[in-house]
C-alpha cells in the first residue's frame, strides 16, 4: 500500500517525471541503445523543470505590464502568449497538463489509426498548450482532476487529428502535395484565409513578384520582435501614467528604468520557457514518431508553421505586416468601446500572421496574402478577448491563447459554463 501511494501520489504526481516516463517508454519500445534511453529521459525532464522556471520571471512581468496598463488607461491590458498562459497554467494544474497531453496523444493515434483523418500532430509546443487549455476549462467547471483528465485527452485527440484535415487542401496548394499537413492550432483561420484569398485574388499573382526590404526579416527573431513589441506599449503606458504612478508600482525604481527591465525580464523568462519547452519536446516526440508509422499505414504527420515560409517567403512578412495592423485597429477599437485590451504581441501576430499570408497568397497571390492575414490578425484579437473571462475565473491574468483552434474550444466551453453559471 505504500508502495502504491508512493507511485501514485509522489511519483507519478511530478509532472516533469509523468513526461520523462513517457519518453522512456517510447525510447524503449523503439529499442534505442541504453545511453540513448537515459539521455532522451533526463534530458525531457529537465527540458519540462527549465519551463516552469521560466514561468516566474515571465508571469511577473505580466503582472508588471497589466497593473502599469491598467494604471495609465483605467483598462485592462492582455498580452496573447501561449507560452505565458500555458506557464501560468502549469502552475497551477502541472498533473492534469502532463496526463492530458500523454492521453491526448494516445488518442490522436487511435483516432488516426480507425478513423479517414490519417493525421499525427508533431508539433513541438502546440500540443503541450492545447493540454493547457483543456486543463484550465475542464477545471474552471469544476471537474475533478480524473474526469478532466478523461474528457480532455479524447477532445485533445480528436482536435489533433480533425484540425490538420481542415487546411489539407489550402495547404497542397501552398506545398503542391499531399505529403504534409500543417501542424498549427489556427487552421480555422490558415484554410479561411487560403478560401478568402482565391475570392479576392489569383495566385499567379504571387508576392513572390515582390520585393521587400531586407531589415524586416528582424522580426523573425521572436526574442527581438517580443522586445520591442512589448517595449513599445510597456513605454507607451508608462509615459500615460506618470513618473509618480510607475515609481510607485516598481517600488522605487526610475520610471524610465523600470519599463526596460520588465521588458527585459519577460523576455528572457519566454526564452527560457521556449528552451524548456523544445528541449523536452525535442526529445518526447521524436520518440513516437517511428512509433505512430508503424502504427498507421497512411498516416501524414502535421508539422509546425514554419514549413511553409520557404514557399513564399516575401508572403511571410507581408502576412505579418497585415495581421499587425489588423491587431493594433483592434486593440484600439477595444480601448474605445472599454473591453479587455488585446495587445498585439509580435510573437503571435508574426507566426499565425505570417502562415496566414502564405496560404493566402497560395490560392490568391498578393491580394490574398494581405486580405487573409488582416481578418486573420482580427481573428486572433477577438478570441483571446472572449475567452479570457475563463482565464480569470481560474486564477489566471495577463495574458490568453491567440490561436483561432484554440478559441473555438474556448468559445464552446464560455457557453457551457454560462449556461451552467460557473461565470
Amino acid at each position: 500500500m505504500a508502495v502504491l501511494e508512493f507511485l501514485v501520489y509522489d511519483l507519478l504526481s511530478q509532472a516533469g517525471i509523468l513526461i520523462g516516463l513517457l519518453a522512456l517508454i517510447g525510447l524503449v519500445l523503439q529499442k534505442k541503445p541504453a545511453d540513448k534511453v537515459i539521455s532522451g529521459t533526463i534530458k525531457t525532464i529537465v527540458g519540462f523543470l527549465i519551463f516552469g522556471i521560466g514561468s516566474t520571471a515571465a508571469q511577473g512581468a505580466l503582472t508588471g505590464l497589466q497593473t502599469l496598463f491598467t494604471e495609465a488607461f483605467g483598462l485592462q491590458g492582455v498580452t496573447p502568449i501561449s507560452e505565458a498562459i500555458t506557464a501560468q497554467a502549469q502552475t497551477l494544474f502541472p498533473t492534469v497538463i502532463a496526463w492530458i497531453m500523454i492521453g491526448g496523444f494516445a488518442c490522436n493515434l487511435l483516432v488516426a489509426r480507425i478513423t479517414p483523418f490519417k493525421y499525427v500532430f508533431l508539433t513541438d509546443g502546440h500540443s503541450l498548450f492545447l493540454s493547457a487549455l483543456l486543463a484550465i476549462l475542464l477545471k474552471a467547471l469544476g471537474l475533478d482532476d480524473i474526469p478532466a483528465i478523461i474528457i480532455g485527452s479524447i477532445i485533445h485527440g480528436v482536435a489533433a487529428s480533425v484540425y490538420p484535415a481542415i487546411a489539407q487542401k489550402s495547404m497542397n496548394a501552398v506545398t503542391g502535395s499531399d505529403n504534409i499537413a500543417i501542424g498549427h492550432y489556427c487552421t480555422l483561420a490558415y484554410s479561411f484565409s487560403g478560401w478568402l484569398g482565391s475570392k479576392v485574388g489569383k495566385p499567379e499573382d504571387s508576392t513572390e513578384k515582390i520585393e521587400l526590404p531586407g531589415w524586416l526579416g528582424i522580426f523573425r527573431d521572436y526574442i527581438v520582435s517580443v522586445t520591442l513589441s512589448i517595449g513599445v506599449i510597456f513605454y507607451i503606458a508608462a509615459i500615460v501614467a506618470g513618473q509618480s504612478a510607475v515609481e510607485a508600482i516598481s517600488g522605487g525604481q526610475h520610471w524610465l528604468i523600470y519599463p526596460l527591465m520588465q521588458t527585459l525580464t519577460f523576455a528572457g523568462g519566454l526564452y527560457v520557457i521556449v528552451t524548456g519547452v523544445r528541449l523536452f519536446l525535442g526529445e518526447l516526440v521524436p520518440a513516437f514518431v517511428g512509433l505512430s508509422k508503424k502504427l498507421i499505414p497512411g498516416v501524414k504527420p502535421a508539422l509546425d508553421c514554419p514549413v511553409v515560409f520557404p514557399y513564399a517567403p516575401t508572403a511571410v512578412i507581408l502576412g505579418f505586416i497585415s495581421a499587425y495592423v489588423a491587431g493594433l485597429i483592434c486593440m484600439v477599437v477595444f480601448a474605445a468601446l472599454h473591453m479587455t485590451v488585446i495587445i498585439p504581441v509580435a510573437i503571435p501576430y508574426f507566426f499565425i500572421g505570417a502562415t496566414a499570408g502564405v496560404f493566402g497568397n497560395a490560392r490568391g497571390g498578393w491580394k490574398g496574402c494581405i486580405v487573409g492575414a488582416f481578418v486573420t490578425g482580427i481573428l486572433i484579437a477577438v478570441g483571446p478577448a472572449v475567452i479570457y473571462p475563463i482565464m480569470e475565473s481560474v486564477g489566471l491574468s495577463g495574458t490568453s491563447f491567440p490561436e483561432t483552434d484554440f478559441n473555438l474550444i474556448g468559445i464552446i466551453f464560455n457557453f457551457i459554463g454560462t449556461a451552467l453559471g460557473k461565470w
